[in-house]
């Protein structure tokens, strides 16, 4: 009897966006068959950046594809999750092996290192850096795609992971699903110091600061207020708390600052063209869920790509079994930033007594594996 061929012998697959979702692509599509060609907006890797928390269910996708341990190497373990008032005021916290039940630890770490990790389990996959779609136009079973270098090509599937400002969406989908959450955010990065290994946030009036450490000498901060008053700067955020958010900021470098975008659309794939990632459906990161979903969008799409022998079908069982998951991580980040710009009085009333459970119940549908 002759080996079973692999489910996609000889298909040509364009994954746009060699950021977290497109190289969990690449590695959750290894060894299945096609010929995956990846472009890339940015001229070269990322090395700079901040940091990332990841849940349970995120190193659980990690694990999937086989990138736990180049992970984990150098993440730190984070065993509590503790939220304050503006004055570090205890008002909950939660013990992360107790939130996950057993099931991966969670972790923080600098973007730059999950990139890199990813980078590496990409393997022989050519990445085309400093290149972007100009037009992408789906023809009967394949897609005509022209990139700006003057090349083009046609595939059977085009895989959009290139971000809450995706071009793929853009070109395929028009001026569709983008929107402001309201939130305008910093990133921060200081040496660590004596900080735990704790994710602790601070909530203020229309504020918080987040504090978590990536590796042994650095430790990363998050802050974010009203987009109505990011006029003020992070000068106006800081001085909504107390002591020692102003000397911890003092001596930190900010990566980053702007607005905080959501995508929410009613489809996530135009004939041989699907989003995944943030590209179909970013959150502001208050669950802290945009690469674990983001994994798991790689696995799901792997799974029914191996299963299913048209591409059609497979992007419609795609959708079918991950828009539940997503929508519900939509729902329930839209439910905490909503408590968290409630009157502080009230706000932390409803958080010392029932923080803890309103916590669990929001993690609690991610426990099984997607």
């Amino acid at each position: 009897m002759s080996a079973r061929r692999p489910a996609l012998d000889g298909r040509r697959i364009l994954v746009v966006g060699a950021g977290v979702a497109g190289l969990a692509v690449v590695r959750a599509l290894h060894g299945l068959g096609a010929q995956i060609e990846v472009v890339e907006r940015a001229p070269a890797p990322a090395t700079g950046g901040a940091g990332i928390f990841l849940p349970a269910n995120a190193v659980r996708g990690l694990r999937l594809l086989g990138l736990e341990d180049a992970v984990l190497g150098s993440a730190v373990r984070i065993g509590r999750q503790v939220v304050a008032d503006h004055r570090g005021r205890v008002l909950y916290q939660v013990s992360t092996d107790t939130l996950w039940q057993g099931i991966a630890p969670t972790v923080a770490t600098h973007r730059a290192a999950l990139l890199g990790a990813l980078l590496d389990g990409a393997g022989d996959v050519k990445i085309r850096w400093g290149t972007s779609p100009e037009s992408i136009v789906p023809d009967g079973p394949e897609v005509g795609v022209a990139l700006d270098d003057g090349a083009s090509g046609r595939y059977d599937l085009v895989v959009g992971a290139d971000g809450a400002h995706s071009t793929v969406r853009r070109l395929a989908f028009g001026d569709a699903g983008l929107r402001h959450s309201g939130l305008h955010a910093w990133r921060l990065l200081a040496p660590r110091g004596d900080t735990e290994p704790v994710w602790s946030v601070r909530l203020g009036r229309g504020v918080s600061f987040l504090t978590f450490p990536i590796g042994p000498d650095l430790v990363y901060h998050y802050g974010d207020v009203h987009a109505d008053d990011a006029a003020a700067g992070l000068d106006g955020l800081v001085a909504r708390f107390g002591a020692p958010v102003p000397e911890v900021v003092a001596a930190a470098t900010v990566a980053h600052s702007g607005p905080l975008e959501e995508v929410s659309l009613a489809s996530w794939s135009r004939g041989p063209v699907l989003l995944v990632g943030d590209a179909a459906h970013a959150t502001t990161p208050n669950m802290a869920q945009g690469a674990a979903m983001a994994f798991e969008d790689a696995l799901v799409l792997a799974d029914v790509l191996r299963r299913t022998a048209s591409i059609p079908d497979a992007l419609r069982e795609y959708e079918e079994r991950r828009r539940p998951r997503v929508e519900r991580v939509q729902q329930q980040t839209r439910r905490r930033d909503g408590t968290r710009g409630l009157h502080p009085a009230a706000r932390d009333v409803l958080l010392r007594a029932a923080g803890e459970r309103l916590f669990h119940a929001n993690y609690r549908g991610l426990h099984a594996a997607p």
